[in-house]
């Protein structure tokens, strides 16, 4: 007798343990991890928190339509501050938090950083901004894709439009990091190959100094009738206040790097007439409308940079996972690269290497306070 409530008691334990287990695999199967990398503090935080914003709107929207494949779509984010080594730190933790598709980072330096840890995890990262071309075209992260055009499709517009102004001599100036520096290598290629146009200054400042005099000084001496600089908002309102108070009005011509409010609030009237290059204007586009209507609803502001192309790499990210049926890494990568899929910056799929297909940059100058897309 005794035997035989002992074999009951086992038979009751295991059934316990199946429930139990059974239930675990329930709330995990009912939920679906989108994390979020990049700068959400420090100085380039405006960069980064849009891009937040845009996977919360992405999954409230996908949630209210039923989830994906009977999941909700929860947003976990980690911050990097653009940082590379806070972004391995943050990609870590997104490996162990068994996360499967990531958006994110911001900027090209901790996305270069984080790569190797979502590879090996076999991790989908997708970012809307990390604009240097080697980390799509250098084939190492089959893993990596982006939403925004490279830096050399960039450059190639921004020398272009500079030569359209009639300048001949040009300094070029950049902050060493991978985005600025790759940028601005490219801008000095594309010169060094084309007649009568020629980079007179190549210089590299120091990111989050106080002053730049120094470099000013240099673009002054050598000549240059208009400037071109590779890097962010920071440095760049500093260069360029820097230029005007000593009198020097020559075109100074950036990335999308400054092409935000934050450079126009920070160097103020000393931001007027700046030419930076940027994503281009998807107002007509009725997803993107949605979009920042839900935002505008949601946060009670507009938008701030490189959003749209976040809530498309949300919806990107989210409608592979669908076509998939499930995260797994052969499934989703090969949905991204067969499967089109509507958003906010067009109807796009990817290309073998992981760039967005029809995406591309327009030229915008600062016209009264805010930037205006230069037709």
């Amino acid at each position: 007798m005794r035997k035989v409530r002992l074999i009951a008691l086992c038979v009751a334990m295991v059934a316990m343990l199946v429930a139990c287990g059974g239930e675990s695999e329930k709330q995990t199967a009912s939920k679906l991890v989108l994390g979020v990398a990049g700068a959400h503090s420090g100085d380039l935080a405006s960069y980064g928190l849009p891009t937040v914003n845009a996977a919360k709107l992405a999954a409230a929207k996908v949630n209210a339509e039923g989830g994906i494949n009977g999941a909700m779509v929860e947003v976990v984010a980690q911050d990097d501050q653009c940082k590379p080594e806070l972004a391995t730190n943050a990609a870590t933790k997104m490996v162990s938090d068994d996360v499967k598709i990531v958006l994110g980072h911001i900027c090209s330096g901790a996305t270069k950083a984080a790569l190797p840890i979502y590879l090996e995890s076999e991790i989908v990262l997708m970012s809307p901004s990390a604009t240097n071309p080697p980390l799509t075209q250098s084939g190492e992260y089959p893993n990596f894709f982006r939403t925004i055009a490279p830096d050399d499709a960039q450059a190639a517009l921004e020398v272009s439009f500079a030569k359209g102004l009639g300048l001949k001599k040009i300094a070029v100036i950049h902050d060493k990091g991978d985005y600025g520096k790759g940028f601005a290598s490219f801008c000095k290629q594309f010169i060094d190959e084309q007649d009568g146009i020629e980079v007179v200054l190549f210089e590299g400042v120091t990111p989050g100094a106080v002053d730049y005099s120094a470099v000013v000084q240099k673009i002054k001496s050598s000549g240059a009738e208009g400037v071109i600089f590779g890097g962010y908002h920071p440095e760049a309102s500093k260069i360029v206040t820097g230029m005007r108070k000593k009198g020097m009005e020559l075109p100074f011509l950036s990335d999308d790097g400054v092409k935000d409010e934050t450079f126009i609030k920070v160097a103020g009237k000393y931001a007027e007439g700046v030419y930076a290059t940027g994503p281009k204007d998807f107002s007509g586009n009725a997803i993107y409308q949605e979009a920042v209507a839900a935002h505008k609803a949601e946060f009670g502001a507009d938008p701030g940079p490189f959003f749209p192309e976040a809530y498309s790499a949300a919806l990107a990210l989210l409608n592979a996972v669908k076509n998939a049926g499930s995260t797994d890494y052969a499934k989703v990568t090969e949905a991204l690269r067969t499967q089109y899929v509507d958003t906010a910056v067009g109807k796009i799929k990817f290309d073998a290497k992981g760039d967005a297909e029809g995406v591309g940059f327009a030229v915008y100058q600062v016209q009264n306070g805010q930037y205006v897309e230069v037709k």
